[in-house]
């Protein structure tokens, strides 16, 4: 049953603040970086032009996740450090929307709905304008999540969404004996997916709905599922992998433009990956990136959440925007019955 929920996490905040803490220290550590374009590949320049300039949009955060681009231009995110979800405009200034411990990523649903992995919770939360939240599903077979970590929205409206133990609170048990992904329905039904993955993090689905990607940050690989009519994962494969050195990043948030290649945070930047596993390039960034979202009225800028600040950068491709998607495929049925 969907509640609104209160619950005191006063002495929880204050450990995972230290953890953030460490956690952003690590990657302040690294030496010190500045934006480039690796190419790997030709196709790489169709994507993102040579001259294409990163600029920073809003600084001063803890630790930035979860973006996602609203049509009244701005943005939700997340600081892991900071516990706390903004709105952030196009001109860098923020507006505290919620104080929450540890929120993580987010996404809108078909219903416009903001939804965010809330790790202290253990649970996936609906966020509403005011700042309320309500629980949508913190269990599977009567055991709590772990953490849950990043979710999206799939073709068949469901949402679906990684429960690794990276951000599983110290003292808390973990009651699940494995990291899963799962998909949550309108019911408040929760299905398990998959648990080959050690800590499953980022994922998204192909343009068509026929593939799903998810990326393990233990393993430093992304793999790609085939997805079945009821949403059903079958012939897990590696689709590639991203090793990187000490403190350059491990795979974590992932999108898709409407072309189907894939963008994914990795060693030292955005790893841009074609459908048949290609790495074409990498974006390098100046701060570690956690995730990314298409923004913008035409969908074709990248906005960027890095360790510390919000970045963005034009691009020549089109963003896949599954909620967009899915209004617009709901509005074609509802044309042609009239």
């Amino acid at each position: 049953m969907n509640r609104f929920c209160s619950r005191p996490f006063t002495s929880t905040l204050l450990f995972l603040s230290s953890v953030a803490f460490l956690f952003s220290t690590t990657y302040a550590q690294t030496p010190t970086r500045q934006y480039s374009l690796k190419v790997e590949s030709p196709q790489f320049r169709e994507l993102i032009d040579s001259k294409a300039q990163l600029s920073r949009v809003a600084t001063g955060f803890g630790f930035t996740e979860g973006p996602v681009w609203d049509e009244r231009e701005f943005l939700y995110v997340s600081d892991e450090e900071q516990n706390k979800i903004y709105k952030v405009s196009k001109d860098g200034r923020k507006e505290e929307l919620i104080s929450l411990g540890d929120p993580d990523g987010n996404a809108y649903d078909h219903k416009g709905r903001l939804i965010d992995c809330a790790s202290v919770l253990r649970a996936i939360i609906a966020v509403t304008p005011d700042g309320k939240y309500t629980i949508l599903a913190d269990k599977f077979e009567g055991k709590k999540f772990n953490s849950p970590n990043d979710v999206v929205v799939g073709p068949d409206g469901a949402i679906y969404f990684t429960d690794p133990t990276l951000d599983l609170v110290k003292g808390e048990t973990q009651e699940i004996p494995f990291q899963g992904v799962y998909r949550l329905d309108e019911k408040g039904d929760v299905r398990l997916l998959t648990k080959d993955l050690t800590q499953p993090n980022g994922l998204a689905f192909s343009p068509d709905g026929k593939r799903f990607y998810v990326d393990d940050s233990e393993q430093r690989n992304i793999r790609v599922y085939d997805v079945t009519t009821d949403g059903s994962l079958s012939n897990g494969r590696i689709f590639g992998s991203e090793a990187g050195g000490k403190h350059e990043g491990v795979p974590d948030g992932m999108r898709v433009d409407e072309a189907g290649n894939i963008y994914v945070t990795g060693p030292k930047g955005i790893w841009i990956w074609d459908p048949e596993g290609h790495h074409l390039g990498t974006i390098e960034m100046p701060e570690q990136p956690a995730n990314l979202i298409w923004g913008d009225a035409d969908y074709q800028t990248l906005y960027i959440t890095a360790t510390t600040s919000i970045y963005k950068l034009r691009t020549k491709a089109r963003g896949f925007v599954p909620y967009l998607a899915q209004n617009q495929q709901k509005q074609e049925k509802q044309n042609a019955k009239n």
